[in-house]
């Protein structure tokens, strides 16, 4: 059974919370948090993504990554489930894996969680205001990377299997689904559509971009944007730490009684001390400096290396922001002048 339907979530998860620790959307004011999952609370369907990163269950804010004398393993990890991921959430994942499962760099912390993590996506029916994924090849559906897909149609839902394990989930509770009807499937391309539509329209206002956001920070790197934002900026660094794909780290060495040992912490490039080195210099001293770093790091030097966007377009950092600061309305200005560029050399 690829494509099952089932008429109530709540024995959908009760199945999937019978067999790991599963971890569900839960709306707090205008937003949805992770919660761990409680059978005598409702279960609820977020209409899109939730306000945190999924970074967070596989690449922690804090975490012991070294011991000494003693060498520290990866503990156990048991498997566990997240439902509600939407397709940014999964792209940066993606994002993800290709930074902490390198060849000779692989993060065996990361690693260990990611093959435990049993992924429950969902389609996105009402976008948020500061969505705008389809900019970097994003939609309302993903089309790859879960184990199952849930998708909201009259009576129920439909729960697809994206890879073995989602499957075996399926056969082996059999009993919760029916098989989905083409009509129900018609039904559900149709309310992909619409979103879809609702999403174009959006980023066509918000971030009029006619050429790739590669090209255009690419050669923009002597703007005056970078300075004329920075104003703004209070350097609360939100904007990385709700980033599902910012990934930068530190170590540092705490002293403990038996042994010593290095802690690992989310860092951000935003931060003033971020690119001091040995004997008090730093090149980014200067906070547009720092942004057109970040920018660069995002839309070109990433592309460079793995050949792919290191942006989902998820819009968190322009909720998170204390600023004000708005990553659509960077990118439309530095078009804008990307623009002017290439018109005067016509």
């Amino acid at each position: 059974m690829e494509k099952a339907f089932v008429t109530d979530l709540r024995a959908f998860l009760d199945a999937i919370a019978g067999e790991m620790e599963l971890y569900v959307p839960k709306k707090s004011g205008d937003y949805y948090v992770f919660n761990r999952y409680d059978r005598a609370k409702p279960a609820e369907f977020n209409t899109f993504r939730v306000c945190t990163p999924v970074k967070e269950f596989l690449f922690p804010m804090r975490e012991m990554a070294a011991t000494y004398p003693e060498v520290s393993e990866p503990g156990q990890i048991a498997p566990f489930a997240v439902f509600g991921l939407k397709d940014c959430d999964l792209r940066s994942i993606e994002v993800l894996d290709k930074v902490f499962t390198e060849a000779e760099f692989e993060d065996p912390f990361y690693k260990g969680r990611r093959e435990k993590m049993f992924i429950i996506a969902s389609d996105c029916s009402e976008p948020g205001e500061s969505c705008f994924c389809t900019v970097f090849g994003g939609g309302p559906c993903a089309e790859g990377g879960f184990d199952l897909n849930v998708s909201p149609v009259s009576g129920g839902f439909i729960i697809e299997a994206g890879s073995d394990k989602g499957r075996e989930f399926l056969e082996k509770n059999d009993r919760l689904f029916t098989e989905a009807d083409p009509e129900m499937l018609s039904q559900r391309d149709r309310n992909r559509q619409q979103t879809l539509q609702q999403l174009e329209q959006k980023v066509a206002q918000t971030v009029p971009l006619d050429v790739p956001v590669k090209e255009v920070v690419e050669n923009t790197q002597d703007s005056d944007v970078f300075d004329s934002v920075a104003q703004s900026c209070i350097e609360c660094q939100a904007c990385t730490r709700v980033c599902p794909t910012c990934h930068c780290f530190y170590l540092y060495d705490t002293n403990h009684e038996e042994y010593f040992s290095k802690m690992k912490m989310w860092d951000s490039c935003m931060r003033t001390a971020y690119s001091a080195v040995a004997g008090g210099a730093n090149p980014r001293k200067v906070l547009g400096d720092r942004m057109k770093h970040r920018l660069l790091h995002k839309f070109v030097y990433f592309a460079d290396r793995y050949g792919m966007d290191m942006c989902v377009g998820c819009g968190r950092c322009v909720d998170a922001d204390a600023g004000g600061m708005d990553l659509r309305d960077i990118l439309s200005r530095l078009a804008g002048q990307y623009k002017d560029k290439r018109e005067t050399k016509v």
